[in-house]
């Protein structure tokens, strides 16, 4: 895979890695979550996040058929702007790369492209998983599957809470994904920073979450793991609260015969209107504690592997 790398990145690279912990970004945020010039305000402050705790992040991005790994200013401020933009996972990068497209990269096609860069560490907001319902249309995202697959340690606040989180779990036990909650015993909920599920298992410290990765390739076990980061508390919206709005949402959606791809912009939309605003607020806010920790994580594993 040919790669373009950004002046930043191409600062830190040699032959055998990088000369400093790397985290990678999506793009997806930055063209489908929120408006521009705010888009571009939290892209920035999220690489700021990252870089003030000492790693150095890559957002990565489809620039007119080109892979990007890390945007200079003016790639992301293009970016910021750009409508049109092709929302990209496993099926069809490849597809949008031939045809010299731009695209925004997801969970699981950042998690390719942060493979193929020799990049360990992904932030993001939260995974997608099992759709509600998914046992009449079978609509289970991508990025499942590719944890299962590609040795990435992915930083989420869990999966969003839009979805079926007891299904997602227990397709990401049947796929052998280690589900690693930091600081806490039950599992966080997105919006929320907690759940009545149970922790599978529990950290504390990111040189263990370094350590667990080194681990399964010792073994030959495929895939990554996830880190789900509960939202910090001041920032959080309760169970309580944040719950009948999503089933408000998802009743419209259902109503409005909203399908595929198009139903989780929608609920997004619905429930940040629901909440007047409240929901993007918190999840600006996990993003950039997904990004805090990731930095650690990024250089336990770049402590480990050059002792």
């Amino acid at each position: 895979m040919q790669i373009t790398y950004s002046a930043e990145i191409t600062a830190i690279q040699r032959t055998t890695g990088f000369t400093k912990p790397v985290v990678a970004l999506e793009s997806t945020i930055i063209t489908h979550g929120m408006p521009y010039p705010q888009n571009l305000q939290v892209a920035r402050e999220v690489e700021d996040v990252v870089r003030d705790a000492g790693a150095v992040p890559a957002t990565i991005a489809i620039l007119k058929g080109n892979l990007h790994v890390g945007l200079d200013a003016k790639q992301l401020t293009d970016l910021a702007q750009t409508r049109d933009v092709a929302k990209v996972s496993r099926a069809d990068m490849a597809f949008v790369m031939s045809q010299g497209r731009t695209g925004a990269t997801t969970v699981a096609a950042t998690m390719i492209a942060a493979h193929a860069a020799g990049i360990e560490v992904f932030a993001t907001g939260g995974i997608g998983g099992v759709h509600r319902g998914a046992e009449l249309n079978l609509d289970i995202s991508a990025d499942l599957r590719e944890l299962a697959m590609t040795p990435v340690i992915v930083v989420a606040a869990g999966a969003k809470a839009i979805l079926d989180i007891p299904k997602t779990m227990e397709v990401l036990e049947t796929y052998g994904v280690p589900v690693i909650v930091y600081g806490q015993d039950m599992m966080p909920a997105f919006w929320s920073s907690t759940s009545d599920i149970p922790a599978p298992l529990r950290t504390d410290s990111p040189g263990e979450i370094a350590a667990g990765l080194r681990a399964r390739k010792a073994l030959g076990i495929n895939g990554g793991q996830l880190i789900a980061n509960p939202v910090p508390k001041q920032e959080e919206i309760s169970a309580e609260i944040i719950g009948p709005l999503i089933e408000m949402a998802l009743h419209e959606a259902s109503h409005q015969k909203i399908t595929a791809k198009a139903v989780t912009p929608f609920l997004l939309g619905r429930i940040f209107e629901l909440t007047k605003g409240k929901s993007l607020t918190t999840n600006i806010a996990l993003v950039k504690n997904n990004a805090q920790l990731a930095a650690e994580i990024a250089k336990s594993c770049y402590k480990l592997a050059n002792i």
